[in-house]
């Protein structure tokens, strides 16, 4: 038996020292920490926000409080409509927002979230993020920008709220209404509407005015959050099988700055994308539970529930996929992401032949 000598042994003991305490509880306190700054289009106050603020907190005990994040409302740093140019340059270093606000300047976010009589269920959409390519188009897409995104968000449908009684497709026109803009504001505005782009937390102050006469912004808890039953006495939806003809899954999304993205470890990011997708399913959950709470509210207030018909539906319907196929020649995403939804619609016959007649991407 090879006899050690002394100082081999010594040499030996201390690496296995060393080692030891890279991974002892010290180690780990010492580990660098990184501190992102995230706004939200939530406004304080909502149930949307406290989620938000929830979700923060989630993100500090995966990561084992090497990634924190403070978490602003809406309008803190940066107004709602600016977060896109803030984050890209560095001044937030994150945003949690309603993806489709891009689709000036990115049309591809137009399919990026629920657009009129499209795919209008949450599974459907989950299942074309993670299991029909949407992700990696939607990271390629923001990565052009500087940016990356990180996944997508659930959150709910999107009703109308109105001073005015619009009790079939016709009394849209010349009805001033608040909408997203993009794929959305071109379908009322087919229907006759005026569409007006403003945040959400402009959209009271201007249905009081009368600047507006109708607005749809998210569902019935946070509206409701935001004072909407107030000053509209009128929600307009579609029929129960299509409550929301226009916006059936409103996504939102966490994206971040593409440097502070890669200055952050692997580990952390496949933790942090972890902690979005978790968060995805509780957000959306916490958010239908307060609406479950907020709807007996509506009818105390003395608030009417117009339900659109089904040949309603049938008119936006015609007007609306025309604009699907226009949005998708915008570019190269655009087409590349409607042309996979248009696909899986097809096979699970949500589209007819007699629909598509000389329609083509």
């Amino acid at each position: 038996m090879k006899r050690v000598s002394r100082r081999a042994f010594l040499r030996r003991l201390g690496v296995g020292v060393a080692a030891t305490a890279a991974f002892s509880p010290l180690a780990v306190a010492q580990a660098r920490r990184y501190r992102w700054r995230i706004q939200s289009v939530w406004d304080a106050g909502t149930v949307g926000y406290t989620l938000f603020q929830k979700f923060t907190e989630r993100v500090r005990e995966l990561t084992d409080g090497q990634l924190e994040i403070q978490p602003f409302p809406a309008g803190a740093v940066v107004g709602s409509f600016d977060l896109f140019d803030a984050v890209k340059t560095g001044v937030l270093d994150g945003m949690h927002p309603f993806t489709l606000y891009w689709a000036g300047r990115m049309p591809v976010t137009a399919f990026l979230s629920s657009y009129a009589l499209g795919l209008d269920r949450p599974d459907q959409w989950e299942t074309w993020f993670y299991s029909l390519g949407g992700l990696d188009i939607a990271r390629k897409a923001f990565a052009e920008q500087g940016l990356f995104y990180v996944g997508p968000v659930q959150h709910d449908l999107n009703i109308i709220h109105s001073k005015k009684p619009i009790r079939r497709f016709e009394d849209f026109k010349g009805v001033k209404i608040r909408v997203p803009g993009g794929m959305i504001a071109e379908i009322f505005a087919a229907a006759g509407a005026s569409t007006v782009l403003l945040p959400g937390g402009e959209v009271y102050p201007a249905l009081e005015r009368g600047v507006i006469d109708a607005a749809d912004f998210v569902g019935p808890a946070v509206n409701y959050n935001l004072g909407f039953h107030q000053v509209a006495k009128y929600i307009i939806m579609g029929p129960p099988e299509t409550p929301s003809i226009h916006q059936p899954v409103d996504l939102m999304d966490i994206t971040i700055n593409m440097n502070r993205w890669r200055a952050l470890p692997k580990s952390l990011q496949e933790r942090f994308i972890a902690a979005v997708h978790e968060w995805s399913w509780v957000h959306y959950a916490g958010i239908q539970k307060a609406n479950l709470e907020a709807w007996p509210k509506y009818r105390q207030a003395g608030v009417e529930v117009i339900r659109l018909s089904n040949e309603d539906v049938r008119k936006f319907r015609r007007l609306a996929i025309p604009i699907w196929f226009k949005w998708a020649k915008m570019d190269k995403y655009s087409r590349e992401a409607f042309a996979s939804q248009l696909e899986y619609m097809k096979g699970i016959g949500y589209v007819t032949d007699e629909e598509l007649k000389g329609l083509s991407l």
